[in-house]
């Protein structure tokens, strides 16, 4: 029997010898970076949809918190917008609750000698009252507004209601906001209410405002005890039709 041989060529090029029968085709390096590369892509693309997403529903969160509604109100004063402006405040509420402060301060004008006729009195003379408080307390509550917003400066409202935070202090309790801030070396309160998504002003817890409407009242009740309602109620209406 003849036995067969296997004759290689020592000077054929790797080409030929590759082609050359019983040769074995080289393997060939696989690329891994395409996959990596496509991995980071998405991996990027995911975060991004991510944040975008929470972004947006912590947005539609904070548009419910009295800092949002409260950056609102800055926004008009700034922009001198006083429809918008009013949108936010609650003029009855806001009333009601100076009428209280007020008959406070005034009940303390007379200490001991406060009796309950006196007493009597005085709570019937409060409504007589409450057109001029109301007034007062919108016009001092537009200016430290305007006051404050001057200090927080023109900026895009965007910039204003992410800063607004850090230039009060929000005390949240159920439906009831406490806002505190300093102006012009004078505390600043306001007392806010959830009305649907946003809030609304209720009260300005004003001291320095309720004690100049106490003066300035209490000189028409020199003898409250003498005083006839009616004649008070003709002479409030003759101040408010000048």
């Amino acid at each position: 029997m003849s036995r067969n041989r296997i004759v290689i060529n020592l000077d054929q090029s790797p080409a030929a010898r590759a082609q050359s029968p019983g040769a074995k085709a080289p393997k060939r390096k696989t690329r891994r970076w395409p996959k990596t590369v496509a991995l980071l892509a998405a991996l990027v693309v995911a975060i991004v949809v991510l944040a975008a997403a929470g972004g947006y529903f912590w947005w539609r969160y904070y548009q419910t918190t009295p800092a949002y509604s409260l950056a609102l109100i800055l926004d008009a004063a700034q922009r001198n917008d006083m429809a918008a402006f009013d949108k936010h405040m609650n003029d009855d509420e806001i009333g009601r609750n100076m009428v209280t402060n007020f008959k406070q301060r005034a009940e303390s004008r007379y200490g001991a000698a406060l009796t309950v006729t006196m007493q009597q009195q005085i709570d019937n003379l409060l409504p007589l009252f409450l057109p001029r408080l109301k007034q007062a307390a919108h016009l001092e509550l537009t200016k430290q507004i305007k006051e404050f917003s001057a200090k927080v400066g023109a900026k895009p409202f965007i910039v204003v209601a992410l800063t607004v935070p850090s230039l009060v202090k929000i005390t949240t309790e159920a439906e009831t906001a406490k806002v505190a801030a300093t102006i012009a070396d004078r505390p600043f309160q306001l007392t806010m209410r959830r009305d649907g998504d946003r809030w609304k002003v209720i009260a300005l817890n004003d001291d320095t405002l309720t004690q100049r409407l106490v003066d300035d009242m209490m000189k028409e009740l020199p003898t409250i005890g003498a005083i006839d309602p009616m004649k008070l109620l003709k002479k409030l209406k003759g101040r408010r039709n000048r």
